[in-house]
Order: C-alpha cells, then structure tokens, then sequence
C-alpha cells in the first residue's frame, strides 16, 4: 500500500501540474479511445525498442540515468500496481453526486504523465535492478502484452458510465474510474518519451 500511494502522488503532482497551467475545458473520452490509447502506447513503445542490441539496452547516458531495460522493467512493474488503485475506485460504492467535484480533464491526464519537463522519481520498491533485467526487448514487450491482456479484459467489462461513476479522492483532488485506467498507457507513453531521450544521446551505441 505504501508504494502505491507513493506512486498515485507522483502521478498526481505531475497531472496537476499541467492542470494548474491548463484552462483548456474538460473533454471526456469513451471506451474506444481508452482501449485505442493502450494499444497506440504498445506500438509506440515496441517501435522504439524492436531491434535494439544488448549493449543499447543497457547504455547509461550518466551513471544516475536508467538504461532502456530499466525503462522496461519500470514500466512492467508499475502498471499493475497503478490497475490495483483503479480497481480499488471502480470496486467502491458508485457515488455519481460527486462527478462535479472534477475539475481534471482526460487529456490533463496524458499531458502530464508525458511531461517529460517535469521529473519524477520512482519509489524503491518500483525502480528496477541496477543492470536492468531485460538483455533482449522482445521478452520485455511479451511480458507486457501477457500482463496488458488481463488489464484489457477488465476494461472492457466495465461501461464508460460506471467508470465516471465512481470518484475517488488523490492527493490533488478527485479523480474518477476512468482517469485511474488512463493513468496506466500515459504511464507508458512517459517512459516511451524517456527511452527516445536514451537514443538520442551522442553515446548511444549504434
């Protein structure tokens, strides 16, 4: 539990951050969107790891920065973390009443995950081994396809109503069911942004 809530306050502090600059009105998207951003995040992530040697896995830009495996790693572990908070939210007693207390915008949620402006740092029990455990991308990306399947399974039994019906309190605010599932593919999507910024150091093995 502790690594949890440690993990829904870094994802808060970055989401509000953006909301606090952003006046932009709130959109809300169905489930079609949701499902189609998790599978544009695993094609995003797997385009840009598909092929890396073992040697670009593991370049470090600076001995503090992780390698591409440690992206990997992190990403693998932290989803279901996040999805035992979202189940946590959608599992609670719907409290529809509480829909205005909302003031965060789906798209808040993804702009501020893919900040990469703003750093965040993981927790000790969700920061990967120092060498990082994948030495080939392709087991990292069959790991997360098996762990995504369950994840895309609950989705998909649960109605977009159901989803906002439910609100939960975070450190920075009420947020509501879907918010909670969106936090996971822009989870992705961030550390996707990280493993670009890994390739374009003049380092970076070729």
């Amino acid at each position: 539990m502790k690594r949890l809530l440690f993990l829904l306050f870094t994802v808060c502090t970055l989401v509000n951050t953006v909301m606090a600059q952003s006046a932009a009105p709130r959109t809300q998207h169905d489930k079609a969107f949701l499902l189609d951003y998790y599978q544009q995040t695993f094609d995003a992530l797997q385009q840009s790891v598909e092929g890396l040697s073992e040697a670009q896995l593991a370049f470090k830009s600076a001995p503090d920065r992780w390698s591409i495996s440690q992206c990997l790693e992190h990403i693998i572990q932290t989803e279901p973390a996040l999805l035992v908070y979202a189940k946590k939210t959608l599992e609670q007693q719907p409290n529809p009443e509480r829909k205005g207390d909302v003031k965060m915008s789906d798209d808040d949620v993804i702009k501020g995950m893919t900040d990469r402006s703003f750093k965040a740092k993981a927790s000790e029990e969700l920061s990967p081994k120092e060498a990082g455990t994948y030495k080939n991308a392709k087991f990292a990306l069959k790991d997360l396809k098996k762990q995504r399947k369950e994840l895309l399974g609950y989705i998909k039994g649960i109605s977009v109503d159901d989803m906002r019906n439910h609100i939960a309190d975070s450190p920075f605010g009420p947020v509501d069911g879907y918010h909670s599932l969106l936090y996971i593919p822009a989870h992705t999507a961030r550390h996707t942004l990280q493993i670009e910024e890994v390739k374009a150091d003049p380092n970076f093995p070729k």
